[in-house]
């Protein structure tokens, strides 16, 4: 009898769910695109770099601290967010009519709550009005003037539109226009910014936040707050977030595609984001993803020259990277 209690003991104690994650990650993106040595000058080459590593200060300092991975990437992102390098928040790319129409969306993969907000165009922060609508409210989904109004009811931080313009920006709108250019030859990049976490928990978390594309008309969303497309993720399995031409990603349902390739077929962060952008590019899309899951992987995958991106993780592992020959 005393056998069988120790046995009981010893199987309680070996589950899964009784082994606490010893390691912490965190991995971000600021936009895949036509980043290539040469093209890119050293200012700007070395303005995006500490962009990126100021975010995974914030996001680190959170898990270091014994944060949640929920907390970490929204940490990461209003950094982003308030950088005018990147495309989300202030900088945001223009639409056809000359507005900063901003989207964003966040998942806690513990209990796969969601929240994400479209067309807003005066939260400072829209990571965090996209966290408000999943905390405080009890939709997934807001856009437009309700969205905005919600931010007001909220109390979160508000600005005038102009506060999302730069004069880069609406350079590139004028040269589109001008040079009749598409929406992606405009900048030659995807400015989106995403995080994704693991916690000292085990609990995974992901965010993305968005400008758009450039000109973009008629109200036009892309993947990014499209839970399932741009953002998404499950403790089961792993926490994604993309940057890229929205339209493919959402057609593939990319990020949900990751996670239930590595939860329903075994295979590793890796090779699931290599498998769904091959699936992209062969449809026509281009961009990248970002993912981590249990065990505190970080990956990334794109099929564009190159992809900002970094990562930090508990054992003292730090990379910064813009270009694909960097990996």
């Amino acid at each position: 009898m005393r056998f069988l209690t120790l046995l009981g003991a010893l199987c309680v104690a070996t589950t899964p769910s009784a082994y606490a994650q010893d390691k912490w990650t965190i991995v971000i993106h600021g936009g895949a695109g036509e980043m290539a040595r040469g093209k890119t000058s050293p200012e700007q080459d070395q303005a995006l770099r500490a962009g990126l590593n100021a975010a995974l200060d914030a996001g680190a300092g959170v898990l270091a601290a014994d944060g949640s991975a929920l907390d970490a990437v929204e940490a990461a992102i209003k950094v982003l967010e308030d950088d005018p390098r990147f495309n989300a928040g202030r900088g945001a790319v223009f639409t056809w009519d000359g507005r900063n129409e901003l989207d964003a969306a966040i998942m806690d993969g513990r209990t796969r709550a969601a929240g994400a907000v479209a067309g807003i165009t005066r939260t400072r922060n829209p990571i965090s009005l996209a966290r408000a609508v999943m905390e405080k409210s009890p939709h997934v989904f807001l856009g437009g003037e309700g969205a905005d109004r919600f931010s007001i009811e909220q109390g979160l931080p508000q600005v005038d539109p102009s506060w999302f313009a730069t004069p880069e920006r609406r350079k590139q709108l004028e040269r589109m226009k001008a040079d009749k250019l598409s929406w992606y030859d405009v900048d030659l990049k995807f400015g989106t910014v995403g995080a994704v976490a693991i916690d000292a928990d085990g609990n995974v978390a992901a965010a993305t936040s968005t400008g758009g594309r450039t000109g973009k008309r008629w109200g036009r969303i892309g993947d990014a707050p499209v839970i399932g497309a741009g953002t998404y993720a499950d403790n089961r399995a792993c926490a994604v977030s993309a940057t890229g031409a929205g339209e493919y990603f959402i057609r593939v349902g990319a990020a949900h595609e990751i996670c239930a390739r590595i939860r329903m077929k075994g295979e590793t962060p890796k090779a699931a984001a290599d498998a769904v952008m091959a699936e992209i590019g062969q449809l026509g899309g281009t961009g990248g993803v970002i993912v981590t899951g249990p065990g505190g992987t970080a990956d990334w995958s794109f099929n564009t020259p190159g992809m900002s991106r970094g990562s930090a993780s508990s054992t003292g592992e730090r990379k910064v990277a813009l270009y694909g020959d960097e990996d």
